[in-house]
């Protein structure tokens, strides 16, 4: 028997059946292609730490060579996660989180979301690479902040964002912005936290506070809302951890 192909059931049947090829495609070529994403996220993760505490750029790190890097650098075994008292919790994995996740979930309470924190040595010395998360102007900004061996001074950060305006919130990737965190304190000469200010009036030079980027005031904002809401949990560490 002939086909109608002019039928509204041809059409339908021929609708039904190039969505069920293209999607069955599309599935395959997302399982396909998982382990890959999931292997450049992995090594992107190793690249914001390890840019944290050096500069990748000038040393020649890239994605070819960031696992070696980052294990010349960083022990996975040492690194940590603390609950929101900072207290170490045990069963897991550092690496494996994805903190920012956790911070889209609402349903997830905030008493419940977890801090990595990753240990590393350079030049016989220990430094703690702290993983922030937060949201900018258009959408989610991050960060890695870089604390000395004295737990308390900030040596060295890196910071992403999704989307954030090209020349005004983008600019929190760039050192100079970066430069700007660097010798500031996390906590008081008493051990207890020191709240930062991100500010737009020059007054960064006194402590706790940072100048912000000309323009990009939410973004700022959104740094200095993520630094203080994570720094406060490792800092009850570090001052359980000295005490």
């Amino acid at each position: 028997m002939a086909v109608n192909r002019d039928s509204n059931g041809y059409t339908f049947a021929f609708a039904i059946a190039l969505v069920v090829v293209v999607g069955t495609l599309l599935a395959l070529i997302a399982m396909w292609t998982k382990p890959f994403q999931q292997r450049n996220d992995e090594v992107k993760k190793q690249l914001d730490i390890l840019s944290a505490m050096m500069n990748t750029d000038s040393l020649g790190i890239t994605r070819k060579n960031a696992e070696d890097e980052f294990t010349k650098y960083v022990d996975l075994n040492d690194a940590l996660v603390l609950d929101a008292q900072g207290n170490i919790k045990e069963g897991v994995e550092a690496f494996e989180l994805d903190i920012k996740k956790e911070f889209k979930d609402k349903k997830l309470d905030k008493k419940d979301r977890n801090y990595p924190l990753f240990i590393a040595k350079k030049d016989g010395k220990t430094f703690y690479i702290l993983p922030i998360v937060g949201k900018g102007l258009w959408g989610p900004i991050w960060g890695n902040i870089c604390i000395g061996e004295d737990m308390e001074t900030i040596v060295g950060a890196s910071f992403g964002h999704k989307g954030e305006t090209p020349g005004l919130g983008a600019e929190i990737k760039q050192q100079f912005f970066i430069d700007r965190w660097i010798g500031e304190k996390i906590s008081d000469e008493n051990g207890e936290f020191s709240k930062f200010e991100v500010v737009k009036n020059g007054s960064g030079h006194k402590p706790s506070k940072v100048d912000g980027i000309t323009g990009g005031t939410i973004t700022s904002k959104g740094v200095e809302e993520m630094a203080n809401r994570s720094m406060q949990v490792y800092v009850s560490y570090f001052k359980n951890l000295k005490q």
